[in-house]
């Protein structure tokens, strides 16, 4: 199991939380997903399938890109 945290510039309220949540808690793998408004921190823990890159492709196409 893996755990990656990702800055995400683009979280400005509950919403895109919520979306972050729901969106990456779909990704096959993902066992677990964090995210805070306050800090803009999205974390990750996943398994395989999933992977980071699969997880920073989903976070740029749900229009929340993540930096490292």
């Amino acid at each position: 199991m893996s755990t990656v945290t990702y800055t995400v510039p683009a979280i400005h309220c509950g919403h895109c939380v919520h979306t972050i949540k729901m969106e990456v808690s779909d990704l096959a793998g993902v066992q677990n997903v964090s995210a805070d408004m306050e800090t803009k921190k999205v974390v990750v823990t996943f398994d395989a399938p999933a992977s980071e890159e699969k997880i920073e492709s989903l976070l740029a196409e749900i229009n929340y890109p993540a930096q490292k």
